[in-house]
């Protein structure tokens, strides 16, 4: 696949729209802490390229926001948004919700950025997920929050979907990559809405023995 096929309108919008939500939920969490506006601009940069940053980085080629001149003005122009709105406006599921969108459109490019610079479907499926989470994954550690890595909530999950999808709809032939791109994109976003509305998750591990066994005796649960 040529790099040029990756440099379309389509995914030029879907990576502008997964950055600034990215970068919103980053300031919103600067926001909420009550911290500067340098700290907000640096959480809104931070978490809108982390995961495309990693992702370029594993391809060993330059990361996607230097050259870009859109990129990091639309993280510092979302920083000032939220530094002069009130922070009630954010609350709530609205910014679950685009951060869903921005998380399953990430999954889509990073995926689809990776098999244009020559890597394999497992690999480029791997890089899509990166893509999609590795900003909100960076945000929550600099911030010292629980990361929802962490919940049983479904969420990698949604962006392992869309990554999937994108690498299976490269072998349909005659579908536009770009309509399985939407597709992909949408399969996992519906997900990640059921995740936020109905609390669908995965089941958590759960081999612990139970209390009552004493060590050198074995139950019926560790049998089966």
């Amino acid at each position: 696949m040529d790099t040029e096929t990756i440099l379309t309108p389509l995914l030029d919008w879907l990576d502008l729209l997964g950055v600034a939500v990215f970068a919103l939920s980053g300031a919103l969490i600067a926001a909420k802490e009550r911290q500067t506006f340098v700290t907000m601009a640096f959480f809104a940069l931070v978490t809108g390229v982390g995961g495309g940053t990693i992702r370029d980085i594993m391809i060993d080629i330059p990361a996607f926001w230097v050259n870009d001149p859109w990129i990091a003005p639309i993280c510092l122009g979302v920083a000032l948004i939220a530094w002069f709105t009130p922070h009630r406006w954010w609350e709530g599921r609205l910014l679950e919700f685009a951060d869903g969108a921005g998380l399953t459109a990430y999954a889509v490019i990073g995926t689809a950025k990776a098999l244009a610079y020559g890597v394999t479907p497992v690999p480029a499926i791997l890089m899509g997920i990166i893509t999609g989470t590795a900003g909100g994954i960076i945000r929550d550690v600099i911030a010292g929050r629980p990361s929802i890595l962490m919940r049983p909530e479904l969420y990698v999950t949604a962006a392992a979907l869309s990554a999937s999808l994108t690498v299976a709809f490269e072998f349909v032939e005659p579908m536009p990559r770009w309509v399985g791109w939407i597709i992909a994109a949408s399969a996992g976003y519906i997900l990640r809405s059921l995740a936020i509305t109905k609390g669908l998750e995965l089941p958590a591990y759960s081999r612990e023995k139970p209390r009552g066994d004493q060590p050198g005796k074995s139950s019926t649960s560790d049998m089966s």
